[in-house]
C-alpha cells in the first residue's frame, strides 16, 4: 500500500500541472516529512536491522556508495 501511494505521488509531481509553484509545495513537504523525528527514529531502526541482517556491526553505516579505487 505504501509503495502505491509513493507511485501516486510520485505520478502527481511528475505529471502536474500545477506548475512550479505547488511543485514546490510538494517538495517542502516532503522534506519536511523527512526531517520528522518519527521518520528519523524509523529510519535508524530500519538502518540498524538491515545492518543485522547483512551481519555488519551496528556501529558500521550502512551505504550504497561503493569506495572508489
Amino acid at each position: 500500500m505504501k509503495v502505491f501511494l509513493a507511485g501516486v505521488a510520485v505520478g502527481y509531481v511528475l505529471g502536474a500541472k500545477a506548475g512550479r509553484e505547488r511543485y514546490d509545495q510538494i517538495m517542502r513537504a516532503y522534506h519536511s516529512l523527512l526531517e520528522h523525528p518519527a521518520v528519523q527514529s524509523a529510519a535508524g531502526v530500519a538502518r540498524q536491522k538491515v545492518g543485522e541482517k547483512l551481519g555488519r556491526n551496528n556501529k558500521q553505516p550502512v551505504t550504497s556508495k561503493q569506495p572508489v579505487s
